[in-house]
């Protein structure tokens, strides 16, 4: 039996105004959020550079991309840690999971179906 938070709604998948987060959330998919968050625009330059040197490098890419490599995790760990980052990320998945519980919708259907527009 499922708790009300996760069963009630409109669509009963759960309540849209719960802000509580569950153990996978907060461990693993906030976290996956603000990595993605991070590569896409924080560490954009650096994300570029090494994947360019990954490409121009082939199979020789460990030896070669160093450099790259070490500014891109340095970055990336910056970042990473940093707690107004978090809470941007956070706020941003219950704001989506919100909008699941009251449309049905996933995320992934939300973003084809605005493309297609």
């Amino acid at each position: 039996m499922l708790p009300p938070t996760f069963s009630g709604g409109p669509k009963n998948l759960g309540d849209p105004e719960d802000k509580t987060l569950r153990k996978v959330e907060k461990d693993i998919l906030i976290p996956m959020k603000v990595r993605d968050k991070t590569k896409k625009e924080k560490c954009f330059s650096e994300n570029q550079a090494f994947s360019e040197c990954c490409k121009a490098s082939g199979f020789w890419m460990f030896l070669k991309c160093r450099a790259q490599t070490k500014a891109l995790n340095s970055c990336l760990e910056r970042w990473y840690h940093d707690e107004e980052l978090k809470n941007i990320c956070q706020e941003e998945y219950l704001r989506e999971r919100a909008e699941y519980r009251r449309s049905g919708i996933p995320q992934k259907q939300r973003k084809k179906e605005s493309a297609m527009f």
